[in-house]
Order: structure tokens, then C-alpha cells, then sequence
């Protein structure tokens, strides 16, 4: 099942280019990375006992495949992205795991999930890239059943972050291409601001909506942290078109820049994000 709507057509090529190959490379290092906050969906899943999940801009389909195990097959999970890449990647991580869970190639903002589906809706970063937030926080409401709780995990801004963007900043003089990132557009840190994520909700139908802060420890090993750095972020697309020695600059100056996050072979973080709830109207 397909649907990519003309809406957010500058993320569709984001991540169905370099960024989408990238993620499907780097997908071990990414769910290592984030581990602690696909265990937070699931501790809020476990304690809404739901029929039917939807994760949005499931990616690799890490937490959509952790929920169908966790749940112990009681709900039917589906993976909704954007991505084709990181779509197939999923799909077959679900085949070769033989988990039970479905993923489907679509632009939330816009695809039509059916009418009242879904009793859980959840996001692990992957709802900060719509170009209308309300028109698509709107659409998932259209889709989940009266009642339904929303969970998603969002970054708050680059200032509490760090780590985010040290290799980028260290390399901007270098990269005048090199792709701003600011808050409240699409992107990493596109829901940065708790008011315009309760406002976002609100304008969309969602009721009895908390955004609080969330706090998480997470790591990778050291000798992830090259590759990170090199495929992944504004910087991952640019390197190819630099020459060998202008690479090996660049890598290095974003290498010494995360210094200061590397402790006993690992590369640690406080990933400094918002647990946004809501609940659909109704029952």
C-alpha cells in the first residue's frame, strides 16, 4: 500500500535520497542510540493495553517491531513513513524477525488509514517533519478510534542538545552549503517549543494534551561515532561531492568537536526531548 501525497514534497526527497540510505546503513547504530526512548513508548503502551498501533515515521521499524513483540501479539502494529528505503528495510527486518506487524509506504499528513483504526497512535522523532502539522496531526486524529491516546517523542531545541549539532558548527566555515536547521520548520527540531506543540493539538482536535520534559541516557560505541557523523545529519549529503583530503578535514574537525562526549569507549548523551500526550474526543 502507497500513498505520497505532493504535501511535503522537500521531506519526501530528503528521505528517499542520501538521508533515507544513510538511516537504512546506519539502522543498528540509530536503534542502539535511541533504545531508551523506544523502552519509554513501550512502558506507555504496555499501560494503554491497545487493540491497534499506528507509529508514525516508523523508519526501520524499530519500535513499530518492538511493540508487536511487547504486546505479545494482542494489537495489530502498522509502521506508517515516508521513505521507501527505510520502508523496505523494515519490512524485511519484520520477515526475517517473523513478527507480526505491518508497514505501509505514506505521507501521515495527507494518507488515508481508514476511518476510526487505530486505539494507539506513537512517534519515536518522527513527527517534527510535517510541512502542516495541524492538517496532519489532524489527519491521524481522522484515523484513530474515539478515545485514543497519542504518544510521541520530540526533540527540544539544539541548545539543550548539544551533541546534535557540534560537528556540523565545527564545520560551517568550511560548508557554506551546509543546511541551517531551525527550530519550528521541518526537521529535527521542528516541535523544539512546547507551547507550539500544545497549540499544534489543540488546533487539530487533540484533547487533554501534556507535553512534559524527558531526560534520556543514551550511548553508542566510540567507533560508531565516525560513520555517525560522516552519513548522517546536514553534513552526510555534502561529503560525497568533497575531495578525499577536504573529507578527512571535515570528518576530523567534527571528530575533535565530539571530544568532549566520548568516556570509556563510548560516546554518551542526554537526548533532551518533549513525551507529548493526547486523547482523541470521545469515549
Amino acid at each position: 500500500m502507497t500513498q505520497i501525497h505532493q504535501a511535503n514534497q522537500d521531506q519526501v526527497q530528503l528521505w528517499n535520497g542520501h538521508t533515507g540510505h544513510a538511516w537504512v546503513d546506519m539502522q543498528g547504530v540509530l536503534d542502539q542510540l535511541f533504545t531508551p526512548m523506544e523502552r519509554r513508548l513501550m512502558q506507555e503502551a504496555a499501560a494503554l493495553r491497545p487493540s491497534t498501533v499506528l507509529d508514525v515515521g516508523c523508519g526501520t521499524g524499530a519500535v513499530t517491531l518492538a511493540l508487536a513483540r511487547g504486546l505479545g501479539g494482542q494489537a495489530q502494529c502498522t509502521g506508517a513513513d515516508i521513505s521507501q528505503p527505510m520502508i523496505e528495510a523494515a519490512q524485511a527486518r519484520a520477515a526475517r524477525a517473523e513478527t507480526p506487524a505491518s508497514f505501509v509506504l505514506a505521507d501521515a499528513q495527507t494518507h488515508d488509514f481508514g476511518q476510526a483504526r487505530f486505539d494507539l497512535i506513537v512517534s519515536r522523532l518522527g513527527v517534527m517533519f510535517f510541512d502542516d502539522p495541524v492538517r496532519a496531526f489532524g489527519n491521524l486524529r481522522q484515523a484513530a478510534v474515539k478515545g485514543a491516546a497519542l504518544r510521541f517523542i520530540a526533540w527540544r531545541g539544539p541548545e539543550e542538545n548539544p551533541f546534535m549539532t557540534a560537528g556540523e558548527r565545527a564545520v560551517a566555515h568550511l560548508l557554506p552549503a551546509l543546511a541551517p536547521r531551525p527550530a519550528d520548520r521541518p526537521g529535527q527540531f521542528g516541535l523544539a517549543s512546547r507551547e507550539r506543540i500544545i497549540s499544534l493539538l489543540q488546533q487539530s482536535g487533540w484533547q487533554d494534551v501534556e507535553v512534559a520534559p524527558l531526560d534520556l541516557a543514551c550511548a553508542i560505541p566510540e567507533a560508531d561515532l565516525v560513520p555517525y557523523l560522516s552519513m548522517l545529519g546536514p553534513v552526510g549529503p555534502i561529503l560525497p561531492n568533497e575531495s578525499e583530503a577536504r573529507r578527512r578535514e571535515i570528518v576530523g574537525l567534527m571528530r575533535a568537536a565530539c571530544e568532549p562526549y566520548v568516556h570509556g569507549g563510548e560516546v554518551r548523551i542526554n537526548a533532551a526531548c518533549w513525551l507529548a500526550s493526547a486523547r482523541n474526543p470521545g469515549a
